[in-house]
């Protein structure tokens, strides 16, 4: 099973709160709600069908937490993710949550990088991590991420939690897809290639 990241972040590299002003305000976060004015059918397209790949999702436990506050409670038929978000396993990285209560879910209490190891050994597409910046660079850095999904909106916030502020161990990307949407928005994905490249000027100056 592949594991896979998908993150929204600002220009500046900003992941919090970007469906709603009242969606993340921890350490004293307002300036939710950025990505939503860039939302468009191109954007909702090419995110569900990132989800469609899904066997399950990943999560820290605070994006689980306000996922399962908040998915439960949308009724429309018509959301095209929300019977998907519901129904798909979920496992949740937490030393203090004892169970979780967004059937099905299993809570990972032991070191997820052992944890996320095992699970990609099972069969299956991809295990997904929505949100979830932290655990998502800690799992980056540890060579266990297969596959970084980028939503990148144009604007710079200047506060707020980063996706990547520290990655640790550096690794290289290749872009596989791009797509620019009428506002924008840049929808981005890599495929992970190990370690990063290094090298210098020497032996390019005649490209300069």
């Amino acid at each position: 099973m592949k594991i896979t990241v998908t993150q929204f972040v600002t220009l500046d590299g900003v992941s919090q709160g970007p469906g709603s002003p009242t969606e993340d305000t921890s350490d004293g976060f307002d300036n939710g709600g950025w990505l939503v004015p860039y939302l468009d059918e191109v954007f909702v397209q090419r995110t569900s069908d990132w989800l469609d790949l899904a066997d399950g999702l990943l999560l820290g436990r605070r994006t689980y937490e306000a996922f399962a506050r908040d998915w439960p409670r949308i009724t429309d038929p018509d959301d095209p993710f929300t019977v998907r978000m519901n129904s798909l396993p979920k496992y949740v990285v937490s030393a203090t949550l004892t169970a979780g209560h967004w059937s099905p879910t299993t809570v990972l209490r032991c070191d997820p990088t052992e944890a996320v190891r095992e699970i990609k050994e099972r069969p299956g597409r991809e295990l997904q991590i929505h949100g979830s910046a932290r655990l998502g660079t800690a799992l980056l850095s540890a060579g266990l991420v297969d596959t970084v999904r980028l939503a990148v909106a144009p604007v710079v916030i200047g506060s707020g939690r980063r996706f990547l502020t520290h990655p640790g161990t550096p690794t290289g990307l290749r872009l596989v897809r791009h797509d620019v949407t009428q506002h924008g928005l840049l929808l981005l994905e890599y495929e992970t290639t190990g370690t990063a490249p290094v090298g210098d000027y020497e032996g390019v100056t005649d490209l300069l």
